[in-house]
């Protein structure tokens, strides 16, 4: 090393600014992330430890609720599912609304749904009462699961977005485990009175909730739609990485709202619009490219993070370590417990890799690794259905499986599904879109949910999730030559990145040529050049 600071000496003798120079070439140093963002997309992810609580939950709750009501597998099955077909009337208007009273407020009325409908389950005397219940709590949840995504996107600044917007699987994940827990710590209470504690007290996150949205600001994106530009610039100031990426990223938004760049006012004059208009026509009857490719892109991951069983592992996994060969009820539901852990780790592990490895990357490994963990558990529960005798090496390949497909689907597919969707949709579009997304995931996750005891009767557990392996392999290819990466652009900027389906990496290459003839920005095109 020193051989060479002599050289360079030599070449500029005397130069006090030797030093200076050298340093220039270390590696820029990246920001310290938000803190202020960071504490917004903690409290608004709360919202979706709502879902997650439901399912730890109801996975455990539900043998108890068919012990106490004398259900059939086929009102089980309605019981644990319809929740995601009730969430889509939620989802729906929680578009709507985040646009018409701001997507702080929207919060608000996804606690309050959900509060009424967790005390209304645990007060529940009949099986028509608790599917009334469900209704309501599903509604609460549809409205969590849409407006916490979006409105982590729309605070988050470009250089953690992914690691922000990644928060609300988490707290599905940690969710999902304190359900588990929930029914671990309540299974020794008398059957009639257990299942009702653990689905009453799901209303305490909602209550938190509510009160959280206090410290809460108001979405910037949402603040300049409606004219607020002042309200915004104080929000963009708090929650960027400097002040000149605040004042792009302003003038982004204003550019993408119709808003002249040098118009500084406070209160601007804003073309109202009914909310929604002009926005299905746009997304569904006249597409343009880019917004088509979006549209596919954002429905197919919702698509397939659901269609390849992750709701069946984790609603059925006491029956699948019954399969296995787990007798105990408290020990499967310490078996559980694992699972819930594993999932809740592994997504954490997620959330620092977005940002530095890439969504593009993390999703390919994610769901190749749940291809091979699925094919093998419906190997492993294969052959302890069809031996006479138990199979040790089987049992313990079933439960390693279960828990490997927990860890693959939470280190990638659970949390780009969310950011993914949430950040490629323009901003006039966003709020639909994402619902869009959303409806998409519940209603596929309602169908395996529903569906799953009358699949693995009808061509055998092993069969199921061999089924679930190939849909996840279709799901690889599909990413692989659709999905092109957003890691570091801005919202405002995704377009670009869309509009040809299966040649998006041409596209960019030709985008990146004509950028470096003009002297464009050189770094901005680079997470899109690679396969």
């Amino acid at each position: 090393m020193s051989a060479g600071l002599s050289s360079d000496r030599d070449v500029n003798p005397g130069h006090p600014t030797t030093d200076k120079k050298l340093a220039d070439f270390d590696p820029v140093k990246k920001p310290k992330r938000n803190k202020f963002a960071f504490v917004c997309a903690i409290l608004v992810s709360v919202a979706s430890i709502l879902l997650g609580y439901d399912i730890g939950v109801m996975s455990g709750a539900k043998d108890y609720i068919q012990t106490d009501f004398k259900l059939s597998d086929l009102e089980v099955g309605l019981l644990v599912g319809t929740l995601n077909w009730y969430s889509l009337f939620g989802s729906a208007a929680a578009g709507v609304t985040s646009d018409w009273i701001g997507r702080r407020y929207t919060i608000v009325v996804a606690g309050a749904i959900f509060f009424v409908g967790a005390l209304l389950m645990g007060f529940s005397t009949n099986y028509a009462f608790l599917m009334v219940a469900r209704f309501v709590a599903g509604i609460g949840v549809g409205f969590a699961l849409m407006i916490a995504p979006v409105y982590t996107t729309e605070v988050s600044p470009a250089s953690s977005r992914g690691f922000l917007t990644s928060f609300p699987e988490v707290f599905i994940n940690a969710g999902i485990l304190l359900g588990y827990l929930s029914n671990y710590a309540f299974s020794k209470l008398p059957t009639n009175l257990g299942w009702r504690v653990m689905l009453g007290i799901g209303a305490i996150p909602s209550v938190f909730l509510a009160l959280v949205v206090l410290a809460m600001p108001e979405s910037p994106r949402w603040l300049v739609m409606q004219g607020r530009l002042g309200d915004a610039r104080k929000v963009l100031d708090k929650t960027s990485d400097s002040k000149e990426e605040s004042q792009q990223r302003l003038s982004d938004i204003k550019e993408a709202a119709g808003i002249p760049k040098d118009c500084n006012d406070d209160i601007v004059q804003v073309q109202k619009k009914s909310h929604g208009q002009g926005v299905w026509k746009e997304l569904f009857i006249h597409p343009t490219r880019p917004v088509r490719h979006i549209l596919i892109c954002g429905i197919g991951i919702h698509f397939f993070q659901q269609a390849s069983g992750i709701d069946a592992v984790v609603l059925y996994s006491t029956n699948i370590f019954k399969k296995a060969g787990i007798t105990s009820s408290s020990h499967k539901l310490l078996a559980t417990v694992a699972v819930g852990f594993t999932k809740t780790v592994s997504v954490l592990v997620a959330t620092f890799l977005l940002d530095r490895v890439g969504r593009r990357p993390l999703l390919l490994s994610s769901v190749g690794g749940m291809v091979l963990s699925l094919s093998a558990l419906g190997f492993g529960l294969t052959m302890i259905d069809h031996s006479h005798e138990k199979l040790p090496w089987a049992v313990a390949l079933s439960i390693a499986m279960v828990l490997a497909f927990g860890a693959f689907f939470s280190i990638g597919m659970g949390p780009i599904a969310w950011v993914y969707s949430s950040e490629i949709f323009p901003l006039r579009l966003r709020a639909q879109g994402t619902g869009i997304g959303v409806a998409i995931n519940r209603v596929t996750s309602g169908v395996i949910s529903t569906t799953f005891i009358m699949l693995y009767k009808a061509i055998s557990i092993g069969g199921a999730f061999f089924l679930f392996a190939g849909i996840a392999a279709v799901a690889w290819v599909f990413f692989y030559a659709c999905f092109p990466e957003t890691r570091g652009r801005t919202l405002e900027d995704m377009e670009v990145l869309f509009g040809n389906l299966i040649g998006w990496r041409s596209a960019l290459k030709d985008e990146q040529k004509k950028e470096d003839v003009h002297g464009g920005n050189e770094g901005q095109i680079q997470m899109g050049t690679k396969a």
